[in-house]
């Protein structure tokens, strides 16, 4: 009976301060964007592989047995598929996705551009083919192709705080939630990101790019954390995390290691690191008793201000991405 009890109250604090935080109605439901890229039925009735049935290191090899003219080729006439395969050779995706974007991302690469539903990129600040160290930034709720500009603000500060030696993805490549509300509670779309984001670190794994650090953020470190068990990354990073859908570690499966920051300030402090009945993240990953190494993040302001020029946590953040912590 006591645990009926505890278990009723949980359901009660989670739906009240989710609903008290902005109201259920302030988030609009998204439809996770999966499956092939578009343009694939065009891609397949001219005889080429399904996209679908190959993942990124059988890409590589396809490419890999087409000669430079047939690549190119392939990028001008199926610029939507080619540029948005994960494993096909980097400065391809960038001709292919240059087609389509028009410069419309300034003077980042596009790595990735799926124009479907609110649309999805992938920015790249850097050299990722001959970088020496990699991160991946992973957005939370609200970030989407026409939306990118305050991820692409954490990478830029990201790669100017390590000396511009790091190369740094700004990756918008799932459908985030829209405000706060059922989608943000709920791990539906994150289960639908994980799934893209272990592809998309499979692929730079595939074309030979440095194994990544992860920096996760609010709704994306659930993103993180269920894909933890395959991503093929060498640090995971969350910070304003709601939760990562583990109660330690441990349970995370990953040989990564993580480390979580939250300030003083942030308002993800007030939503309570329960899940029940598929509301919540679970636990707090600042917890010293969940097993992530600690940032400091004691001068970042808010939600978002974890990437701010001269924060504590922007300088852990630059060690971290070049490796010079232990």
């Amino acid at each position: 009976m006591h645990r009926f009890t505890r278990t009723l109250i949980t359901a009660a604090v989670v739906t009240g301060v989710i609903a008290g935080t902005a109201g259920w109605a302030s988030g609009n439901s998204q439809e996770a964007v999966t499956g092939a890229p578009a343009g694939t039925a065009a891609w397949r009735a001219a005889g080429l592989p399904d996209p679908e049935r190959m993942g990124p290191a059988e890409v590589a090899r396809f490419f890999a047995g087409l000669s430079p003219v047939r690549q190119r080729e392939l990028a001008r006439t199926h610029p939507t598929v080619v540029g948005n395969l994960d494993g096909a050779p980097l400065e391809l995706r960038y001709e292919a996705n240059a087609r389509s974007t028009r410069e419309e991302f300034g003077g980042a690469r596009v790595l990735a551009h799926d124009p479907r539903g609110r649309g999805q990129v992938a920015l790249v600040y850097g050299d990722l083919a001959r970088a020496e160290h990699v991160a991946v930034i992973v957005p939370g709720s609200d970030v989407d192709a026409d939306h990118v500009r305050p991820l692409a603000d954490m990478a830029t500060s990201l790669r100017r705080a390590t000396g511009s030696r790091t190369a740094v993805v700004a990756w918008a490549g799932y459908t985030t939630p829209v405000g706060v509300g059922l989608d943000a509670a709920t791990g539906r779309l994150a289960e639908a990101g994980a799934g893209r984001l272990t592809r998309f670190t499979d692929g730079l794994a595939a074309v030979g790019a440095a194994e990544p650090t992860l920096f996760c953020h609010s709704y994306g470190s659930v993103v993180c954390g269920l894909a933890a068990h395959e991503l093929k990354a060498k640090d995971l990073v969350v910070f304003g995390s709601p939760g990562m859908r583990a109660e330690n570690v441990s349970e995370l499966g990953t040989s990564a290691r993580v480390w979580a920051a939250k300030d003083p300030t942030d308002w993800i402090d007030r939503v309570p690191n329960v899940e029940f009945a598929g509301l919540g993240h679970g636990a707090d990953p600042t917890d010293p008793a969940f097993g992530a190494r600690p940032v400091p993040a004691e001068d970042a302001n808010g939600h978002g201000g974890y990437f701010a020029p001269g924060t504590a946590s922007l300088r852990a953040f630059a060690a971290i991405a070049e490796g010079d912590v232990r």
